[in-house]
C-alpha cells in the first residue's frame, strides 16, 4: 500500500506504458482478423453472348442488371449477388421478346451458379461474375388463334404464321383486340384464356388467345371525387361525358383533356367504375387534385430601339368554383427607350368554361392602354366578348363582339388629333400541330383573324385581315438542328388610311417583324404625314443548334414590307439578319438575338433583343 507522499519510480511507468500499447495493438490486430472484411463488388464481369444477332447482343447488354450495377459502381457483395440473381428473370424476357425461347442462360460467381448458390449463405466476397448467353434458334409463328375480332380491328402484322415469334407482338396483338372491343362499347373485354405452346422441333411457337368482350355498355354518371372549391355539376359539365351514348375509351380521355385545359385541376384522373350498373351503364370515376387557386406571374423583354418592357399578372384559377379564370395583367414599356415616354397597358380577362357546349369557353375582356411612338401618341379603350370553340386537339375557332375607342395625335408635331369609335366583330382559327408550343422542333401553326369594323364616329367601316404561318422541321440526332420559319401577312379593307385606328395600321420593325430594324421603323408616308400602311408582309427563317443539353445558337434572316394601300401604291421593305443565344429553362429558353440591318434605309446599326421564349 503506498503512502500519500510516495513516489512511483520513472521506469515502472515507461514499462506499464510500453506493455499497455502493445497489449492494446495486439487486441487491435486480433480484431481486425476476427472481422469480416469488406470487399469491392466484383473487379471483373464477363457479358459473352453466343449466337443470336448484333441487335440481340445490344438488347441484352443494355437490359443487363449487373451491367447496370457495375457502371454505377455498386460495391456490397450481398446486393451484387441478388441483383445476379435477378438476371435470370430479367434476360429471359428480353430472349423472348426477340423470339428466341430455348436459350441457355448462366451466371457465375467466382466458378459457382448463381442460382445454386443459397440465399442463407451468400458469397462475402465477389472477384469475377462471368454472363454466358446462348441465344439458340430464333422460333417462329405457327398457329396463331386471338379472338373474337371486333369489326375494323387491325392486328399487328407480325402476328402471322412464319413471322419472328415475339411475345411483343403476342401482347401488343392481345392489346388491340381487347381495344378493338371497348372502342365499340364492349368496357369489360378482356383476355380469359392464353395457349403458348413452344414445338422445338420445329422452332414454332403455337399461340392461341381468347378474348371475351363481354357486354356492350352505356355510359353512367360522372362521380368526381377530391375535389374542395369546385362544383360537381360544373365539373360534370366540363367534362362533358356523354351520359346514355354507347361506352367510348375516347369520350373518357376527351373528358379528361377538358378538365386539364381548365387549369384548375393540377391531377386528373378518369376510371371505369368497379361494378357495372343493372341498367346496363357503366359509371365513370374522376379523381381529381384542385391546383393552388392564384398564381402570379412576370416577363422581361428588351430591345435597342424601344427599350425594356416588364409586366406581371395575377391569376385566379377557380374564381366563382366552376372553373372559371379571371387574370389581370399589367406592362409598362420603353423604359430606357429612344422616344423618351413610357407606355401603359392594363389588361383583365374572365373566361368560363363549358358554355353552350363542353368545348366552348365564353370570354370576357377589357384593356386600357396608351402608346408613344415616333410617329403618334394614342390613348385605347377596348371590350370585347367572344366565344372560342376547341373543335379538336389541334384547331380552335372563335368569334365574337368589341368596342374600341382610341385618340390618337399624328401627324407633323402630332398636331392632328382624331377620335375613333368602332363596333367589332373579330373572328378567329388556329390550327396547331407544334409538338411544342415553347420550343418546338416539329409541325406547324396557323393563324387568321378577320375583323369587320364599322365605324360609329372618326373613321370609316371596313375590315382587317391578319394571318401568321409558323413550320418547323428538326434533323439529326434527337432533333439537333431545327429549320423554322415564318411568314405574316396583313390587310386592311375599305377604309382610308387617316381614318383607321393607329392600333389597326402597320409598321415592321423590331423582335415580332424583323430584327436588326429599329422598332417599327418602317412605315409610309401620305400628305407628308408618317404612319403605317394598310398592306404588310414579313417572312422570318432560322436556323437553330443545339451546342450543349441547355444552350442552343441560332442564326436568322427576316424581311418586312408596308405598303400604302393595300398591298398597291407606294411601299417599301427592309431586312435584317444576326446571332441568338438560348438558354433553355422550365418555362421556356432564355432568349437573346443581335441584329444587323441588312436592306432597306430604316436600320441603325446593332439592335439587341432579350426575352422568354424562341422568337416564334
Amino acid at each position: 500500500m503506498w503512502s500519500r507522499d510516495a513516489r512511483v519510480p520513472v521506469d515502472l511507468i515507461q514499462s506499464a506504458i510500453s506493455r499497455a500499447i502493445l497489449w492494446v495493438g495486439a487486441t487491435l490486430i486480433l480484431i481486425a482478423g476476427l472481422t469480416p472484411q469488406r470487399a469491392d463488388a466484383f473487379d471483373q464481369l464477363d457479358f459473352r453472348v453466343q449466337g443470336g444477332s448484333p441487335a440481340l447482343e445490344t438488347a441484352l447488354s443494355r437490359s443487363s442488371l449487373l451491367q447496370a450495377a457495375n457502371a454505377e459502381g455498386i460495391t456490397d457483395a450481398f446486393e451484387v449477388y441478388s441483383i445476379a440473381r435477378a438476371e435470370y428473370g430479367q434476360l429471359i424476357g428480353i430472349f423472348y421478346e426477340q423470339g428466341f425461347y430455348a436459350p441457355v442462360i448462366s451466371v457465375m460467381i467466382d466458378g459457382r451458379e448463381a442460382a445454386d448458390i443459397s440465399p442463407l449463405n451468400p458469397p462475402e466476397t465477389i472477384r469475377r461474375i462471368e454472363v454466358i448467353l446462348t441465344a439458340g434458334p430464333a422460333f417462329a409463328f405457327g398457329r396463331t388463334e386471338l379472338g373474337p375480332v371486333a369489326a375494323d380491328t387491325e392486328l399487328p402484322s407480325g402476328f402471322a404464321t412464319g413471322s419472328t415469334a415475339r411475345s411483343t407482338v403476342i401482347r401488343s396483338a392481345t392489346a388491340r383486340a381487347v381495344e378493338g372491343w371497348r372502342d365499340q362499347g364492349h368496357a369489360r373485354a378482356e383476355p380469359t384464356d392464353q395457349q403458348i405452346t413452344a414445338r422445338h422441333p420445329g422452332n414454332t411457337l403455337d399461340v392461341a388467345v381468347q378474348i371475351a368482350p363481354g357486354p356492350r355498355l352505356r355510359f353512367g354518371e360522372l362521380r368526381p371525387d377530391g375535389q374542395a372549391r369546385t362544383r360537381a355539376a360544373r365539373i360534370e359539365k366540363i367534362a362533358g361525358l356523354p351520359t346514355g351514348d354507347v361506352y367510348s375509351p375516347r369520350e373518357i380521355q376527351r373528358a379528361a383533356e377538358r378538365l386539364r385545359r381548365t387549369g384548375t385541376f393540377s391531377s386528373v384522373a378518369l376510371r371505369d367504375a368497379e361494378e357495372v350498373n343493372p341498367d346496363g351503364t357503366l359509371d365513370i370515376n374522376a379523381s381529381l387534385v384542385e391546383a393552388p387557386m392564384r398564381r402570379i406571374g412576370a416577363s422581361i423583354e428588351y430591345e435597342t430601339e424601344n427599350g425594356g418592357q416588364v409586366g406581371a399578372f395575377w391569376l385566379h384559377r377557380n374564381l366563382l368554383g366552376g372553373a372559371e379564370r379571371f387574370r389581370i395583367e399589367g406592362m409598362i414599356g420603353g423604359i430606357g427607350g429612344n422616344r423618351g415616354k413610357l407606355d401603359y397597358k392594363l389588361a383583365l380577362e374572365y373566361a368560363r368554361p363549358a358554355t353552350l357546349t363542353p368545348d366552348t369557353t365564353l370570354k370576357f375582356g377589357t384593356l386600357i392602354e396608351t402608346e408613344n411612338e415616333r410617329d403618334f401618341e394614342a390613348r385605347r379603350l377596348r371590350f370585347d366578348l367572344g366565344l372560342e370553340h376547341r373543335y379538336s386537339d389541334t384547331l380552335t375557332f372563335g368569334g365574337g363582339v368589341g368596342f374600341l375607342a382610341e385618340r390618337a395625335n399624328f401627324g407633323p408635331g402630332f398636331g392632328i388629333r382624331r377620335d375613333y369609335r368602332l363596333l367589332l366583330l373579330p373572328l378567329q382559327a388556329t390550327w396547331d400541330r407544334r409538338d411544342s408550343d415553347r420550343n418546338p422542333a416539329s409541325g406547324f401553326y396557323l393563324q387568321g383573324e378577320l375583323t369587320p369594323f364599322l365605324g360609329l364616329q372618326g373613321t370609316d367601316s371596313g375590315a382587317r385581315v391578319t394571318a401568321d404561318t409558323r413550320a418547323y422541321r428538326g434533323f439529326g440526332a434527337g432533333d439537333r438542328f431545327v429549320l423554322a420559319g415564318r411568314a405574316q401577312i396583313g390587310a386592311i379593307l375599305g377604309a382610308e388610311i387617316d381614318s383607321t385606328p393607329r392600333d389597326f395600321l402597320f409598321y415592321s420593325g423590331g423582335g415580332g417583324t424583323v430584327r436588326g430594324q429599329p422598332f417599327r421603323a418602317l412605315g409610309v408616308e401620305v400628305g407628308g404625314v408618317r404612319s403605317g400602311g394598310k398592306g404588310f408582309a414579313a417572312l422570318s427563317g432560322e436556323m437553330r443548334m443545339r451546342a450543349t443539353d441547355t444552350i442552343g445558337l441560332v442564326a436568322f434572316a427576316d424581311a418586312g414590307y408596308v405598303s400604302e394601300g393595300t398591298f398597291s401604291g407606294p411601299s417599301d421593305w427592309h431586312a435584317g439578319a444576326g446571332l441568338g443565344l438560348r438558354y433553355d429553362t422550365p418555362i421556356g429558353p432564355l432568349r437573346l438575338d443581335v441584329g444587323y440591318p441588312v436592306a432597306g434605309s430604316t436600320g441603325r446599326g446593332f439592335q439587341l433583343y432579350l426575352g422568354i421564349g424562341q422568337a416564334f
